[in-house]
């Protein structure tokens, strides 16, 4: 297996909220019509995907029973310590969670984290070790 993620798709108890959320909240562009079950959102080689909840777990052959800290965080990894302050900035300003305000980390960076209409954490970084490429893809060392 070649070493790739081609999707991640999250479950999501309201798909209108969450599309929304991403869509008129972060700028992201959907491919999903108002009444499409499931939305997808190109990210730079990889598409996030959202989908119902207890849809998901349906087709996962899961309970979709469960909640707060899942293990799992996205990240989203910018090139200065600027563009994340002025990151969560927006993300204020369009209603996220703010999680953890961004801060000095031990790893040598700075993030915080925010989260979505259901739980999902999303980091927001930089990381000084980390080169991004002109599409904002890590490239690393």
């Amino acid at each position: 297996m070649k070493p790739r993620i081609s999707l991640i798709t999250l479950g999501v108890r309201d798909l209108k909220r969450s599309v929304r959320f991403y869509r008129d909240g972060l700028g992201w562009t959907t491919s999903a019509g108002e009444d499409d079950p499931v939305a997808f959102f190109q990210l730079n080689g990889i598409v996030l995907g959202l989908y119902g909840r207890s849809d998901l777990a349906k087709d996962a052959m899961t309970s979709p029973r469960g909640s707060g800290f899942r293990g799992v965080t996205l990240a989203h990894n910018l090139g200065s310590r600027r563009e994340v302050d002025h990151t969560f900035a927006h993300l204020k300003k369009v209603g996220a969670k703010i999680v953890k305000p961004p801060r000095n980390a031990d790893w040598g960076g700075y993030s915080g984290y925010f989260s979505d209409p259901d739980g999902h954490l999303w980091e927001v970084a930089y990381n000084p070790g980390w080169k991004l490429d002109a599409q904002g893809n890590v490239a690393l060392p």
